[in-house]
């Protein structure tokens, strides 16, 4: 009966391993845990979509979930069998060597760092992103930067975006203040 199990347990495995999603999925996991809205905006896939994979990962024992507030962030779990261990980490490093699966890594380095989403995690209000680190006046208090609102973005005039580069200070600063 044991046996049994052991072959249900393994054939659980490999067949999470076996779909183009959940390798996409896993491949994102690699290093850090990641929230659902992140998978959402790489793979461009649909949050039940992704959630349908992430269970599916999940019921196999290869990822776990973490929720925070309305957020539920999934991580990697590494499988306590010396087998599967070994079998998972030559298949995240066989999609190391994937290019299209650094694009996924490359789009999500880029999407989990712009400010909108910071503060959608954070819950923090967006004048708190100021594009230069806040810098004491005569008074104390620091210089807000306008937050423009567009109601129809057709309508819109062009601005000059800041760069990442130029929201780093900030995007340090809010980091400092979550931990």
């Amino acid at each position: 009966m044991k046996n049994s199990d052991s072959l249900e347990s393994m054939e659980k495995f490999y067949m999470a391993l076996a779909d183009k999603t959940r390798l996409r999925l896993l491949n994102l996991m690699r290093q850090n845990e990641v929230c659902v809205c992140f998978f959402t905006e790489v793979l461009g896939d649909s949050q039940p979509k992704i959630s349908r994979h992430l269970a599916y990962l999940r019921n196999a024992g290869i990822v776990q979930a973490r929720r925070d507030g309305k957020w539920v962030h999934y991580s990697i779990v590494w499988p306590e069998d010396d087998g599967e261990r070994r079998m998972l980490e030559t298949a995240l490093d066989w999609l190391a060597e994937k290019e299209d699966l650094r694009l996924d890594l490359e789009k999500y380095e880029t999407v989990c760092c712009t400010p909108e989403l910071l503060v959608q995690i954070a819950r923090t209000p967006i004048d708190f992103l100021d594009t230069e680190p806040a810098v004491a006046s005569v008074n104390n208090t620091p210089n807000p930067k306008p937050v423009r609102r567009v109601s129809n973005p057709v309508d819109a005039e062009s601005i000059d975006e800041p760069l990442f580069a130029e929201l780093a200070p900030a995007h340090n600063e809010l980091e400092e203040f979550l931990l």
